[in-house]
């Protein structure tokens, strides 16, 4: 929000405070001040001209000669090259002497063997911005309206005199996008009063003809509309035109300057329509059919749905309510008639229509924050004057209003003890109840308690530590003490699900592993592309309105997410990938959305590339399923899960059949790990990959012991080698259940250290070799105990799998 100083002194006496004052102290406040800014870039000594006389120069066809009246005993003559240059205008004359922006001093000097006397100058060699001004004057000279007065500071008439504060606004201050919200502040700071501008209409027309039905009532609450007849459409006034330019805004002509003029006075986005091009002067307050099309006033046809709010009128949209108006009904150089709207839109409906249509204007910055409800009618009303007095306009009697529903202004109490608590302060009731009367919040006061009636504009304010803020702000921050929290403190520590994830973070890391962070919104067909651990069938939950499609759907697992990072890294010559991402998926498996889905933490990793990449010492290293699953079995092993077993699948969307497991705790499925299906790995366009998957709830829920540990052993270990000759359909994983089964407590740990087929071996039969290590922490084992443990490990896996010792 850009703030005119001058504008703004109109309504707040700030005789005594300068701007840079000024934004110091809103600032202090809680409004912070981004910019002060001169609206003056270094111009001085320039007045308004009258072209007396022009005519072509004797040596330079694009020279004209002028002779121009500046105010003073004698013309000037002045040799200018502007085009438009012509006898009866009045300009903006840099006097022999003056300083233009760029450090230009200005000097009599002789062109082309003629004198000039001075510069007609052009916006830009004002240092104005004359994208701000009319189409006709961004070329060549500014030419001015006819009364401004010959010898007149152009300074002062351009409002180049004037100072603008450039206010960084958080989106609960709403209030302060208009300059009255920005008056009440001030005046609270400075403990003055607010001066409301004169409302003076004067009804001099027919009874007002304009007819007005709100079909929408959940989308619009209330509707005014009054009527104009004879009214000139010109140029705005020169004070207008600064204060409008002075916010960043265009002048066009005086009845859409005026809309303009008071949205920014009251933040109150108001529209005028051209009275003759409303069907039977109705408006009609309807949502749009799905479809519908209007041309808005930028000349762009748009194609609306049938949650668009419109103004219509029996025949024709006229307008999109609150966003922008339609070509149809636009304020033209013929219009003579005029239908002025004030209303007032709910927020959501403006926001939605704003961005499915990509449109942010004036208007709809200040629908999305809020608008005041109680101050529509007065701000048209005020609008209405304006209109009334610069294009010489008849008002029509009464004002057209529809009101579906009112605005209840919102009470909140307060005590002082609260207040204190809050704060650290000793405050007292003196203190407190003089700054709710420089807020001009009115109150009702009970001891040490306050019940506050807010004013509406203030839509921020609802809860008593609202009331707080305001206290602090207005009583000063610097003059808060600093002191230290009362009560009893506790020492801090994380839960377990904290721990725990901590945990997987730390080890992962320290594993070789890059941590990922990537958006919960996938594209549609990445949904399920890669299978997640959920078992029922998932229906994938959209965004109403996504950003793109490319985010527009909420992930069911991670690893899409983690074979896109993959595949960015290698696109850019970064073939060796290590990465995971410790994240949430969300999970929907009924019909329709009634409920939110449901949210579960997953850790996922993804290696692709070399693990070891080569080098003088060796070979290189490509990571593999094996590379893949010590680290998985690592992570388990950290957090206290040690019998995980790994069941070979083939049914995992997108995960190689051959080359896929799934891990599990006793009767827990804890994930998945395994290749990426080869189309699945082309559709990437990504090499070799491997990808797993664990939920962290169900990891939270098996790892009973985590931060459990071993001592040392104090009695030595005994290990037998156990080489069986077993079927080839035969996993190891049925192996080591039985031999963990027969050897009973006795068996710390079991390895298989040798697959073989070939010679020697029948081609239906392999061979695996494992590793038995047996102690006891209390005792020395015995090799007679330990013969008679081999002896029936060796029995059970004859009788369980058919197994055979290798001789």
């Amino acid at each position: 929000m850009k703030v005119s100083y001058q504008w703004l002194s109109e309504y707040v006496d700030l005789h005594d405070v300068t701007p840079q004052e000024l934004a110091e102290k809103l600032t202090a406040s809680g409004v912070e001040v981004d910019a002060v800014e001169s609206r003056n870039a270094g111009v001085s000594g320039a007045v308004i001209g009258y072209v007396k006389e022009r005519s072509k120069h004797p040596d330079a066809d694009r020279l004209n000669v002028c002779i121009v009246d500046v105010g003073q005993e004698e013309d000037l003559q002045i040799v200018c090259g502007a085009a438009n240059v012509a006898q009866g205008q009045k300009v903006v004359v840099a006097l022999p002497g003056a300083h233009l922006p760029g450090g230009l001093k200005i000097k009599r000097s002789k062109l082309r063997g003629v004198e000039s006397q001075g510069m007609i100058c052009s916006a830009k060699e004002l240092g104005l911005n004359d994208k701000l001004l009319a189409k006709d004057q961004q070329e060549g000279i500014m030419v001015l309206p006819e009364d401004a007065a010959v010898g007149t500071d152009a300074v002062t008439y351009l409002g180049m005199d004037d100072t603008v504060l450039e206010l960084g606004l958080t989106p609960n201050r709403s209030d302060c996008l208009s300059m009255l919200g920005v008056a009440y502040e001030v005046a609270a700071i400075l403990g003055r009063e607010v001066k409301l501008p004169s409302v003076d209409l004067a009804e001099e027309g027919d009874a007002n003809p304009v007819q007005v039905t709100i079909e929408a009532q959940q989308e619009c609450y209330q509707y005014h509309g009054r009527h104009f007849t004879g009214a000139r459409i010109t140029s705005s006034p020169q004070w207008m035109k600064n204060r409008l330019m002075a916010a960043g805004m265009r002048p066009i002509n005086n009845v859409v300057d005026v809309t303009n003029y008071v949205l920014l006075e009251y933040g109150q986005p108001l529209h005028a329509f051209d009275g003759g091009k409303v069907a039977n002067r109705s408006i009609v307050v309807r949502l749009a059919k799905e479809g519908e099309e209007i041309v808005t006033l930028d000349e762009q046809q748009r194609t609306l749905d049938d949650q668009t709010l419109l103004i219509a009128d029996p025949e024709k949209a006229l307008a999109i309510a609150g966003v922008m108006g339609g070509a149809n009904s636009e304020i033209t150089d013929e219009t003579q008639e005029i239908v002025l709207e004030a209303a007032w839109f709910t927020p959501q409906t403006v926001r939605r229509t704003a961005r499915k249509l990509g449109m942010r204007t004036e208007g709809c910055v200040r629908w999305e924050k809020g608008v005041d409800q109680l101050r529509v009618k007065e701000a048209g009303e005020r609008a209405a004057a304006l209109i009334q007095q610069l294009s010489g306009a008849k008002v029509s009697k009464g004002v057209t209003s529809v009101v579906v529903k009112h605005a209840e202004p919102v009470v909140v109490t307060v005590t002082l003890e609260k207040i204190n608590q809050h704060l650290g302060t000793a405050l007292t009731v003196a203190d407190v109840s003089p700054i709710f009367e420089r807020l001009q919040f009115p109150y009702e006061q009970n001891g040490e308690a306050w019940s506050v009636t807010v004013p509406t504009r203030r839509g921020d304010i609802t809860l008593p530590e609202d009331l707080v803020e305001e206290v602090a702000r207005l009583y000063g921050y610097d003059n808060i003490p600093t002191s230290l929290p009362v009560g009893e403190t506790t020492q801090g520590g994380l839960t377990p699900d904290q721990q725990l994830r901590r945990d997987i973070r730390h080890h992962l890391i320290g594993a070789g592993l890059n941590e990922a962070i990537s958006y919960a919104l996938v594209h549609p067909e990445r949904v399920e592309e890669v299978a997640g651990l959920h078992r029922e069938k998932t229906n994938p939950v959209s965004l109403l309105m996504p950003m793109s499609e490319e985010h527009s759907t909420l992930r069911t697992s991670l690893i899409p997410s983690l074979l896109e990072t993959v595949s960015y890294n290698k696109k850019r010559q970064n073939h060796d990938v290590a990465l995971f991402e410790l994240g949430r998926v969300f999970l929907h498996t009924k019909e329709e959305l009634t409920e939110l889905p449901e949210e579960r933490t997953y850790v996922a990793g993804a290696l692709s590339g070399q693990w070891y990449p080569q080098n003088w010492m060796g070979t290189k290293q490509p990571v593999d399923f094996y590379q893949l699953k010590g680290i998985v079995e690592s992570l388990l092993a950290r957090i206290g899960i040690r019998d995980a077993v790994y069941k070979a699948t083939s049914e995992l969307a997108g995960m190689h059949p051959g080359r896929t497991a799934e891990v599990w705790a006793g009767d827990e499925r804890l994930g998945y790990l395994g290749q990426i299906h080869p189309a699945t790995e082309k559709a990437y366009d990504l090499t070799e990959t491997y990808v797993f998957q664990l939920d962290v709830a169900t990891l939270e829920k098996v790892a009973s012991d985590i931060g459990y540990y071993n001592p040392l052993p104090k009695f030595p270990a005994i290990t037998r080698d156990l080489a069986l000759v077993v079927n080839r359909d035969v996993t190891a994983e049925a192996l080591q259940s039985t031999i963990r089964e027969a050897a009973g407590a006795l068996l710390e740990s079991l390895t298989l250290f040798d697959v073989y087929t070939g010679e020697r071996i029948a081609q239906d039969k392999k061979s695996m070799a494992f590793s038995l290590v047996f102690r006891d922490p209390e005792r020395t084992l015995q090799d007679e105990e330990i013969q008679q443990l081999t002896n029936a490990v060796v029995e059970a896996l004859k009788e369980k799998t058919g197994a055979e010792l290798r001789m």
